[in-house]
């Protein structure tokens, strides 16, 4: 399964994964990065796609 990971020190915090994510997985930290909760995300990816800079990734994590 994959699922989103964010690097919180390139991310601009402009909100655009939040706005975007269909299953409201990510959610800003104190205004300053956006953070994904794995338990939520379905690796739909469309937060990667629209990230203007480019700082999500989508990767592929074991299911424990």
């Amino acid at each position: 399964m994959k699922v989103a990971i964010i690097d919180k020190k390139q991310c601009v915090a402009c909100g655009c994964c939040v706005n975007i994510c269909p299953k409201n997985a990510i959610a800003m930290f104190k205004g300053k990065y956006a953070v994904v909760d794995e338990e939520l995300c379905v690796g739909c990816g469309k937060c990667s796609e629209i990230c203007p800079a480019s700082v999500i990734n989508m990767e592929v994590v074991k299911n424990d």
